[in-house]
Formats: structure tokens, sequence, C-alpha cells
């Protein structure tokens, strides 16, 4: 498959898990998300799986669950590390920071006071392509 470099160039069920991201239904982008990662091939596919396993430490944290949260930042930071600057319309450095921003918050509070980390330090998606809408 070829690389998709802009927003308009992501994969349709990408777009879907996109939006879902950015309003904050994390449980749910992750269906779309997984959608679009098995039927692309990489970078693409390491995209969406990373901003599928962020999306799911942020739900984590929702549920006070603190070693799933700090397992899937992880997994998405791992998923993310190699894509560059940018990738899909989505700047990856910002997002990658961050999530990480979010990521040294929970390890600060520690698992008995990771509720008090509220969900408006979720940033929504840094999008690059600006002119066009999910």
């Amino acid at each position: 498959m070829k690389t998709r470099s802009s927003l308009d160039d992501l994969h349709p069920e990408a777009r879907k898990g996109f939006e879902l991201f950015n309003q904050g239904d994390y449980y749910q982008a992750h269906e779309p998300l997984e959608l679009a990662w098995m039927e692309t091939s990489s970078p693409e596919r390491d995209l969406y799986q990373g901003i599928l396993q962020l999306g799911l430490a942020y739900y984590q944290i929702t549920r006070g669950n603190y070693r799933g949260a700090i397992k899937m930042f992880q997994r998405g930071h791992k998923n993310l590390i190699p894509l560059g600057k940018s990738l899909g319309g989505v700047d990856i450095m910002q997002l990658r920071a961050d999530v990480q921003r979010v990521e040294d918050q929970i390890r600060e509070l520690g698992s008995k006071r990771i509720k008090e980390l509220t969900r408006t330090k979720f940033n929504p998606l840094p999008l690059i392509d600006q002119g066009n809408k999910l």
C-alpha cells in the first residue's frame, strides 16, 4: 500500500478512530483504529496501532488502572518512536510530547492517586493538516 501523508489520505476507519479519540471516546476509538491497523501496511499501521494504544492508556487512567495505563503507554511509544516527525497528518513529535507529559504525571501520582489526573490533561491528536477536518 502507498504511504498516507495527509489527513485526506487516511484509511476511512482511521478517520473515524481519530474523531472518536479527539472527542475523548478512547474506548470506542479502539475498534475503527484496529480495523485500519489490520488493513494497512507500515508505517501507517504503526501510527494507527500507536494511537489506539495511547487511547487505551487514557481510558485506563479514567478507570484508575495504573498498571494498564503504563503498559499501554509503553506499547504506544514503541510504535510511534520510529515514525519521525509527522505521518498521516499527525504531528508525531507533538503527540509523543503530549502523551509523555501525561505519563510523567501519572507516574508521579502513582497507582493510589491516579484518579486525581483529570481528562482535561488529555490533548486531542495534534493534526498538521489543519485545513482538513476529520
